[in-house]
């Protein structure tokens, strides 16, 4: 690629593969999680070698700083030796399901669920049969 050539920033987020789809990176862009030197960016931005970027996705967050330009999609073996990632390890690791509410899968007792027992009396109170 030669060095005159500009690449936006979705779709270079989207060829190193931060991105699975180019849209994702767009939207990412608009929605503010992309960032360039602590300034949101806008996806048509050219990226240009030693731009470091601050990138949240769902999966996780990115500090990467730019090596190299890339405007395809490759193999991610190749699509590491475009950029470096400076990602602290705390972020690299996509944080874990906490459940609002433990649940041990247990029912507690006398709550819920009527028991035969208890749907055998029910039904001898209200006069129903089967």
């Amino acid at each position: 690629m030669s060095t005159n050539e500009k690449i936006r920033v979705d779709k270079y987020l989207w060829a190193i593969r931060v991105f699975k789809t180019r849209s994702q990176a767009s939207d990412a862009c608009d929605g503010g999680k992309v960032k360039l030197n602590g300034n949101t960016v806008k996806a048509a931005k050219p990226v240009a070698i030693g731009d470091k970027f601050e990138v949240k996705t769902e999966a996780r967050k990115w500090v990467i700083e730019v090596v190299g330009l890339i405007a395809n999609r490759v193999a991610y073996t190749e699509a590491v030796k475009y950029y470096v990632d400076n990602t602290p390890d705390e972020d690299k690791l996509a944080p874990a399901f906490v459940p609002s509410v433990f649940q041990t899968g247990k029912r507690q007792t006398k709550i819920g669920r009527p028991t035969k027992k208890d749907r055998r009396n029910l039904d001898d109170f209200m006069g129903t049969e089967d």
